[in-house]
Order: C-alpha cells, then structure tokens, then sequence
C-alpha cells in the first residue's frame, strides 16, 4: 500500500469526522426517543449506585458486594460529575469522547485499503444506542486502543486488556491470547497486566473495599437463563408454543428478564462448563496451530474471536451489549496483515446484520420479546444463530490455519513473534 499525501488524507479525514459526528448523533437521538429504555441501565441504576454514594457514602464494590469489577465505577462516577440528576447526557458525551479517542488511535490502520475505523462506525450504527448505554462501552473502547498497541507495545495492550478486564471481564481473554501466542514478550505482557491490577488493588483496599474486590466473580453463578442467550432460543419457542411451564419472568434481584420452563435450569447449569470446555479447547487448537507452524500474529485475533464468541454464544446471560464485544477481535483480524484482513473480512460482513438484529430486538421491539411475539423471535433466533455461527467460523479457521502450515514445505512452529505490520500500512 502506498503512503497517501496530506492532500489526500485531509479530505477523507473531515469527511470521517463528519461521518463520526452524523453516527453518534442518530445513537443519541435514538437513546431518547427509542422504546424499551436503551439508556435505562444509566438513568436508572447506575444513576441510584453513583447517588447513593454521594449522599450516603456507600459505594458498591467498597462497602458491599457488586456485579462488576471496581474500575467500572469510574466512569459512572465521571458521568455524573456535572450533577446525578444529569448523568444520562454526561454518559453519552464520555462515551462519544471515548470513541473518538479510539478512532484516532486506530485510524493509521488499513485493511485491505480502507480504514478499519470506517468499518467499526457502521458497526456502531448498527448496533444501535445499545453501542453507547451500558457500561461494556467502556471496556470495548480500552481494548479497541489495546489493539493499536498489540505489535509495537505489548506490554501497553496488555495494560489497556487489563483495564478493560477490572471495568468488565470479558478482555481478560485477549491478555491471556497475548500471554499464550506474543512469544518473547511475555513479560512484558505480564508485567503491564501486573502493574495495572496492582495499582487498582492498592486504590481499592486504601478505601476499604478489600473484602469486595472480587465479590464479581460469584454474582453471575446463581442466575438463570436470561431470554436472549442463545442457550435460551428453544426455551423462548417453548413459551411462544404455549408449553406449560414455558414463561418469561422478571428477577428483581438480578433486574433481568429470564425464561422459566423444563430443561431451562439444567441449560443454566451446563452453561458455564460448556464454555470451559470450548475455551479449552480453542486454546488447544491455537497452540497446535502455532507449533505446526502457522503464524502466531494470524492465529492471535482468530483466537481472540474464538474466545469473545465463546463467551457469548454460551453464555446463559445473552444482554444485547454483548455484541459489541465482537469489534475487538475483527479489528484486531483486520490490522494484522492482509491474509489476515482477508480472512476476517466474511466475518466483519457477517457481524452487521448480527448488529442490526440485536438491535431490532433491543430497544427496537422488546416488548414484543418479553411477550413472545413468533416474528421477533425468528429475530432472535437469527441473531442468535449468527453469534454461534461465528464460533463455529472462528474454530474452523483456526484448523484450517493449522493444517495449511503442516502442508507448507519445511513448515516449522514460529520461530519469533513479527511485527503485526508497519503503522500506516495494515494491507501490506
């Protein structure tokens, strides 16, 4: 790929920032007059957790246990430094910063010609308000700018993973991905993990919230199958066919919306080691891969794919923002060279209309979910049939890439770990 001049660049970037500008002013515009409460979780209850802190000065995930990991209080906080009342508009305006900062990290990378940046804009619009309501946000924007680092900086994307994980946990996975296949940085990639853990652990315990820290990991195991897991599909059929025992109900406790019905609780129970198992599993077949000789910066973002499609598609929790997770390992794909940004590219495709379903069932017509309507549930089933098609693709591509390095002549287990490309020049 050939270096543009600043003739060339200035025009594409005013239009991209327009383009920026036009996408999260439809979110906005569609968090306010959207049904269903796309920004309900900020208005309402991060709202309550953030004044409840104020004026009584007891926080969650200090002086009591909490469903996320203490660093996500941070931004809600932030959110509502220009008043509690007001944190609905000071969370969009963060959010939006938060996006533009990961824009102009990425914006040097090209995959097959074209900017990935304009790729994760499309993504965001098709996602919806969702892209911006909730709190994993956040998370996806530290991991997206981790990714701008992967090849220059390990130890800086390992760091940023780590905050994402200590906000949500789910990019935990992607500094296991560079612990397991960033050979000959490895240290540093624990290191910028360490050091990112132990200065929240060191703020969190001189406020006193030791016994809580990580009062996160057990809040999910007692839950039941949220309505739109992929886990859940059958379930939701059975309640729209009218099957005694077959309902949607809402767990205060939680604050979700689950399904009840026969088999539902075994389905809840075999959820969590179904997803050990295929994350052992994709694990192991990434390390075979890389010891047969496939390239350890192509099998990365396949095995950062594998593992968010794992942690989606069996889940027993399947909230919407979920999806979202996925721009992390195709705009990792998509950077990693041009075989890579080939092989990603059906998956970058496919990841739209998954958005746009996710969409249609929330905000768009949830209501319509929680009462079984059968059209929104052939949405569902849909988007839901994409996210497990995904793992599937991931898994599949990760042998492919094994046995095409056993068929190479002398192929050898990599013997280093190269750059991921030169910054400007992603396609190359």
């Amino acid at each position: 790929m050939q270096r543009t001049d600043g003739r060339t660049r200035w025009p594409e970037l005013v239009g991209f920032v327009v383009a920026f500008v036009a996408v999260h002013a439809v979110l906005w515009y569609l968090t306010a007059v959207s049904a269903n409460l796309p920004l309900g979780d900020v208005t309402i209850t991060y709202r309550r957790w953030i004044e409840t802190g104020h004026t009584s000065g007891f926080w969650v995930g200090i002086d009591e246990d909490w469903v996320y990991p203490i660093l996500a209080i941070v931004p809600m906080a932030a959110a509502a430094l220009g008043g509690v009342a007001s944190i609905g508009t000071g969370w969009l305006v963060l959010m939006v910063v938060l996006d533009a900062v990961a824009c102009g990290f990425l914006w040097r990378f090209r995959a097959l010609g074209v900017r990935v940046v304009w790729w994760w804009l499309a993504f965001l619009l098709a996602l919806g308000p969702i892209g911006l309501g909730r709190i994993d946000t956040v998370a996806t924007v530290l991991a997206l700018v981790g990714v701008a680092f992967v090849a220059t900086r390990p130890a800086v994307a390992s760091a940023l993973f780590t905050a994402g994980a200590w906000t949500k946990v789910w990019p935990a996975a992607l500094v296991g991905v560079l612990l397991l296949l960033r050979r000959g940085h490895r240290r540093g990639v624990l290191a910028g993990a360490l050091v990112v853990t132990a200065l929240i652990v060191l703020v969190d315990v001189l406020y006193g919230g030791a016994a809580h820290l990580f009062s996160f990991v057990g809040q999910q195991t007692g839950r039941a199958l949220q309505i739109e897991a992929p886990l859940a599909t059958p379930f939701m059929w059975a309640a729209a066919a009218g099957v005694p025992g077959a309902a949607v109900y809402y767990d205060r406790e939680i604050l979700t919306f689950e399904v009840s019905g026969a088999g539902t609780h075994a389905a809840a129970a075999v959820s969590t080691p179904l997803m050990a198992v295929v994350v052992v599993a994709g694990v192991s077949l990434a390390l075979w891969a890389v010891r047969h000789g496939a390239r350890r910066t192509e099998a990365a973002p396949l095995l950062a794919l594998l593992l968010v499609a794992a942690l989606v598609a069996t889940n027993k929790v399947g909230s919407p923002q979920y999806v979202g997770w996925f721009a992390v390992p195709i705009v990792w794909g998509l950077v990693a060279g041009r075989p890579s940004a080939r092989r990603f590219l059906p998956v970058a495709v496919a990841a739209l209309p998954m958005a746009v379903l996710t969409q249609v069932v929330y905000p768009g017509f949830y209501d319509q979910v929680l009462t079984v309507q059968p059209w929104v549930l052939v949405v569902l089933t849909l988007r839901n049939a994409l996210e497990v098609a995904l793992l599937v693709w991931s898994i599949v591509a990760v042998v492919r890439l094994g046995l095409a390095a056993r068929r190479r002549p002398g192929a050898q287990a990599d013997p280093a770990v190269p750059p991921l490309a030169e910054p400007g020049r992603m396609d190359a």
